[in-house]
C-alpha cells in the first residue's frame, strides 16, 4: 500500500481533529481542506501540504497526486478515523493539512494594491465567497475582523473555492486599520445605506472596500470609514446579502479600475 496506514487511536489524528477549531489552528499553526478538488486548488496555487490523510476510496480519488507527496506525507485511515477528523457530513475521504499563512496589514498595504476589509462579517459562507469574489474582480488582498470570522474557519475555507490559497490575508482589529490606512493614504470606502449611490461614485485606486456585517453593516466594528457608498434598491427586501452587495461592489469597482 502506498502511504502509511495510521490506526485510530494514534496521537496525531488527535491533533487533526483540533483543526476543526478556532483555538486548534491558532496552537498548531496548521488548518485543514477537504476533497481532491481543493486539494489540486492548493498545489496548483504552489501550496505544499504538511501531510494527507486518506481512506481506501480517497487513495483511489487522488491516483497520480500521491506521487507528489511521498509516503513520508500521506497517511491512510479507516472511514471511521475519517469520519472523525472531517467537518463535512459526508467526507470526500481526503483531507489536506497546510501551514496558515497570514500576513502583517503593514506588508499588505505597502503593496499600494486595492483589498477587501471583512468588516465584523459572521457569516462564514459569505466571508468565503466574498474572498471568491474579490479575486474574480482582480483583487488579491483581504482584510479580516480579528473579532468575526476567522479566514481558515473550514466553511470559509471552502467557500472561497481556493482562492484562500491565492490571496494575501491579514486579521487586524478596527483601530490597527484606520491607523495603518491613513499611513499608507488609502480610502476607506464602506457599503452603508447612507452612502452615495454606487453608479455615482468614484472610486480611489488606493481602496480599502470594506463590506459589513450581514445585520449590522460595517457600524458595529469599523466606527470611522472615509466614504460610504449604497446599492440603490428599487424593488422590496430589507437589505442584499452580504456576499452579494459585496460582489456588485468589488463588479463596479473593477471596471473603474
Amino acid at each position: 500500500m502506498y502511504g502509511t496506514p495510521l490506526g485510530r487511536h494514534a496521537q496525531v489524528l488527535e491533533e487533526i481533529r483540533a483543526l476543526r477549531t478556532k483555538a486548534g489552528r491558532r496552537e498548531q499553526g496548521l488548518f485543514a481542506v477537504e476533497g481532491a478538488t481543493m486539494f489540486d486548488e492548493a498545489i496548483a496555487s504552489g501550496r505544499e501540504p504538511r501531510a494527507v490523510y486518506v481512506t481506501e476510496r480517497g487513495l483511489g480519488a487522488l491516483g497520480d497526486r500521491t506521487t507528489l507527496l511521498g509516503p513520508e506525507r500521506l497517511f491512510v485511515v479507516d472511514d471511521r478515523s475519517m469520519a472523525r477528523l472531517s467537518d463535512v457530513e459526508t467526507p470526500p475521504g481526503i483531507l489536506a493539512v497546510f501551514a496558515l499563512e497570514l500576513a502583517t496589514l503593514d506588508a499588505l498595504l505597502a503593496t499600494g494594491e486595492p483589498a477587501i476589509v471583512l468588516a465584523g462579517v459572521a457569516d462564514p459562507g459569505n466571508a468565503g465567497t466574498l474572498l471568491r469574489s474579490a479575486e474574480i474582480f482582480g483583487i488579491r488582498h483581504a482584510v479580516f475582523a480579528r473579532e468575526a470570522v476567522e479566514p481558515h474557519n473550514p466553511k470559509v475555507v471552502r467557500a472561497t473555492m481556493g482562492a484562500i490559497f491565492r490571496m494575501s490575508i491579514a486579521t487586524v482589529d478596527a483601530a490597527e486599520l484606520i491607523e495603518l490606512a491613513a499611513v499608507h493614504r488609502y480610502t476607506i470606502v464602506a457599503a452603508a445605506h447612507d452612502g452615495i449611490a454606487l453608479p455615482d461614485f468614484t472610486f480611489p485606486k488606493r481602496a480599502l472596500l470594506a463590506i459589513g456585517n450581514e445585520r449590522h453593516g460595517v457600524g458595529g466594528w469599523l466606527p470611522h470609514y472615509d466614504a460610504g457608498v449604497t446599492i440603490p434598491q428599487p424593488g422590496r427586501g430589507e437589505s442584499l446579502n452580504a456576499s452579494i452587495a459585496g460582489g456588485i461592489i468589488l463588479y463596479t469597482f473593477s471596471q473603474q479600475m
